[in-house]
């Protein structure tokens, strides 16, 4: 298993640079600027976690999550939504970590989502124009990507209420961008404007995740968002 997140106290005898910024900037300003609730910062937080597999923080920001307001159930399926964005062996590795977490906190099953649960409406009109468009680019390339990107993403998936189709959307969107995968940030982020993620909340992510993912990833993704923001506008 990992080792904990280092103290600020380990940190300082380390780097003492680093100690102040973590403590100043980043606890004490960052999390606390407005564009963005504590909730929303923590489900960016892990899923940059989570998608990049940096294990070692992830359960402070885990109990932080919880604490922040972000139900177990929404831990669970944001961990199984980035098992399809970020791969299995991430996932499995946060689900290494959290297990932990919910056990020292009491977490039950009954608590977790269902495995089949009842899904939520499809907007039949926009999936059959995804459905196209990704089979008339792609079916030659790999039938079977195509395929599971429509039965087991889009109508299953994206379909599970355990997240709310925003918070789905803010997951995914934080995740391309941590790992550099800005090429489909445009068809996510827009999806998640078109859920409720405003543009002042999609903006503040990009300056948290300067933090959490680092300023290259975040600028590689700048000029992306910019162009979402002019084209809705």
């Amino acid at each position: 298993m990992p080792g904990s997140a280092p103290s600020l106290e380990q940190i300082r005898s380390v780097s003492p640079a680093l100690a102040s910024y973590t403590e100043n900037l980043v606890l004490e300003e960052v999390w606390n600027r407005p564009g963005l609730s504590a909730r929303d910062r923590s489900v960016v937080t892990l899923a940059a976690l989570i998608s990049r597999n940096q294990q070692v923080e992830l359960p402070y920001h885990v109990n932080l999550a919880l604490d922040n307001g972000v139900e177990p159930s929404e831990i669970s399926e944001l961990i199984t939504h980035l098992a399809f964005y970020s791969g299995w062996a991430n996932a499995i590795s946060a689900v290494a970590v959290t297990a932990n977490v919910f056990e020292a906190r009491g977490v039950k099953a009954s608590e977790l989502p269902a495995v089949s649960p009842e899904l939520l409406p499809l907007d039949k009109e926009a999936e059959v124009k995804r459905q196209t468009f990704v089979q008339d680019t792609f079916g030659e390339v790999s039938q079977g990507v195509v395929d599971y990107t429509e039965s087991a993403l889009f109508l299953d998936l994206w379909l599970r209420p355990g997240l709310k189709p925003r918070d789905r959307s803010l997951v995914t969107v934080s995740a391309l961008i941590s790992t550099g995968k800005v090429e489909q940030v445009p068809f996510h982020l827009n999806k998640a404007m078109t859920n409720g993620l405003s543009e002042e909340q999609a903006s503040e992510v990009l300056t948290h995740l300067a933090f959490y993912a680092g300023w290259p990833n975040v600028f590689s993704a700048m000029p992306v968002v910019k162009k979402v923001f002019a084209d809705r506008d």
